[in-house]
């Protein structure tokens, strides 16, 4: 299956030390050589880099590390194609406009009937199982909230994300990556962990590529940075495991709400 990789934090930081790890998977030390992609939030604004060939050969993705984007929101996915042929139009992360905002999504997993899921505003420009269920997602969201949500809807529109993840998870296999420019969501269905850097800061080592960084050396104390990925990138640093049926939702480095399958949690 594929790998997912999000960032969430609240200065403008660059992830290429948890990318240079996460390339290495893609055909390096891992079989997912279908494609890559890499989007970031940055400064109000969105751009994203997205290459059909392997992330460990890609020159693209050599400029990624190589280039420092600092963001607040950062997804990345490598692919190893279950359906949907190996082309441009099928490589995460996948976007579309909702309330004047750019909407980023990437997906782990494999889905059974997902045809069935029916579209109305969204239609997919690939043939994924991923890129149809982004659509029907999106569109039901659109659906519950025609506007922005207003102040103190937040929640409301956050347990009905939750919902939808949890009939997609019921069709299959739905790792979830999600973003708006202001909050990630991470969905678990089989596995995402997750690790939040904060002051005092150490040092960190790559399970995938011999790199290691003093985090100290390039962060102040207010800052915080979240990473979210498949399986843990590092070897001398504790991930947390997210639960089956479980979403958090991330702003500025931090969980600001998580639900499970019996209910939001806080």
């Amino acid at each position: 299956m594929c790998e997912l990789l999000g960032m969430s934090a609240n200065v403008p930081t660059d992830i290429c030390f948890s990318f240079t790890g996460f390339l290495h998977r893609g055909g390096g030390t891992g079989p997912h050589r279908d494609g890559w992609g890499i989007a970031f939030y940055e400064a109000g604004g969105y751009r994203d880099f997205r290459d059909p060939h392997p992330s460990v050969r890609s020159p693209i993705a050599r400029l990624i590390t190589d280039y420092p984007i600092k963001s607040h929101i950062a997804i990345s996915h490598i692919r190893q194609a279950n359906v949907g042929e190996v082309r441009l139009a099928n490589t995460h992360p996948f976007t579309r406009e909702m309330w004047g905002r750019t909407w980023c999504y990437a997906h782990n997993g494999q889905l059974e009937g997902w045809q069935a899921l029916p579209l109305n505003f969204y239609r997919p420009v690939g043939d994924t199982d991923s890129e149809h269920a982004f659509c029907w997602l999106l569109a039901e969201l659109r659906h519950r909230f025609p506007d922005a949500p207003r102040q103190g809807e937040a929640q409301e529109l956050w347990q009905w994300l939750h919902e939808l993840c949890e009939r997609l998870r019921g069709l299959g296999v739905f790792n979830l990556l999600l973003a708006d420019g202001e909050y990630l969501y991470t969905y678990c269905s089989t596995k995402l962990a997750h690790i939040t850097r904060r002051a005092p800061f150490g040092k960190a080592e790559l399970s995938d590529a011999e790199l290691t960084v003093n985090f100290a050396e390039h962060t102040t104390a207010a800052d915080v940075v979240s990473v979210v990925a498949t399986e843990p990138l590092t070897c001398n640093e504790e991930w947390a495991r997210m639960q089956p049926g479980e979403l958090l939702v991330w702003r500025h480095g931090r969980i600001e709400a998580r639900f499970s399958s019996a209910g939001a949690v806080d």
